[in-house]
């Protein structure tokens, strides 16, 4: 196997905390008051309801928030600052929870913006519980929420290419929204797949489009306004790909199309949102006329060494 130095990648992807747009960011995170007696409520909205806290502290808390926009994962109360995050994401946590137990296990979530749905898994009383996501913004939210939450999670500014040479393996690993980010999407699966102790699970969401033939759309430019997507396969195509990268049993949990009800633009992110990637025309098409984002969700377990 290849060697990879991960600590000395960690220290480098440390370097970003230096960035001119970052640094700011971080040492208000690091002047965020020092509270005891945080009660912290884990529901659709991560409520953090800390004691006893000044106005200079609240409107401290509510400025730090929104210079840390965008804000895509969430919905986040942090005392009287309510974050209405551009994702409900709860509406896809709820739909994924029957289907998983995380209970003394060793659970990693790759591409874990703010840490949304980590914070959501410590109800489960995993054994451990590690983020993997390399932008420099969602580790600074996460670090902000968690400054107050206090929990055990741990954060590494580390991409999905890094799970298979990782210290140990997962018993559970989370790709959520990821696999039409990457060029190689069986490479992908691959270091996931060796990511995890044999009968180890994947659960996985990605765009798809409809049919039964084994094929995937390939954007010429973009899709829905975004550059970085490459493969948007069938359902069976996604299946072959996770055949080849070595799963074996695999489960399609639920196919969901999304909708302004889980994505929509709010006054925490200040890009665009769903809305604007559609054809205003046709909502089944996208801006550049191809199908509209719909989202297949998948379980795939890992039966061999």
């Amino acid at each position: 196997m290849q060697k990879v130095d991960l600590d000395k990648l960690r220290q480098e992807r440390l370097h970003c905390l230096e960035w001119k747009n970052i640094k700011p960011l971080w040492e208000a995170i690091s002047s965020l008051p020092t509270l005891n007696n945080t009660k912290v409520i884990l529901g659709d909205s991560v409520k953090i309801l800390p004691d006893n806290l000044t106005k200079k502290d609240e409107e401290f808390i509510y400025r730090t928030a929104k210079a840390l926009q965008p804000w895509r994962k969430g919905p986040f109360h942090v005392s009287k600052t309510f974050i209405d995050s551009e994702w409900r994401s709860y509406i896809k946590y709820d739909l994924l929870r029957p289907h998983f137990n995380l209970k003394d296990k060793i659970v990693g979530d790759i591409g874990c913006n703010n840490g949304y749905y980590l914070f959501r898994m410590m109800e489960d009383n995993p054994k451990r519980l590690i983020g993997f996501d390399p932008v420099a913004i969602n580790y600074c939210q996460f670090h902000f929420l968690n400054h107050f939450i206090q929990s055990n999670i741990k954060y590494e500014l580390l991409g999905v290419e890094h799970v298979e040479y990782y210290e140990h393996k997962f018993d559970v690993l989370f790709c959520l929204g990821v696999l039409y980010h990457r060029a190689d999407p069986i490479g992908t699966l691959k270091s996931l797949f060796k990511g995890l102790n044999v009968g180890g699970e994947l659960i996985l969401d990605t765009f798809m489009i409809d049919g039964e033939d084994e094929v995937c759309l390939t954007p010429k430019d973009r899709y829905s306004k975004l550059a970085n997507i490459y493969f948007i396969p069938t359902i069976n195509a996604l299946k072959n790909w996770c055949y080849r990268a070595g799963f074996e049993e695999l489960e399609i949990l639920s196919i969901v199309k999304t909708d302004s009800k889980e994505q929509r633009k709010t006054e925490w992110i200040n890009t665009q949102s769903l809305e604007d990637f559609l054809d205003k025309d046709n909502p089944n098409r996208t801006v550049e006329g191809y199908p509209a984002p719909k989202r297949v969700y998948l379980k795939a377990k890992r039966l061999k060494k």
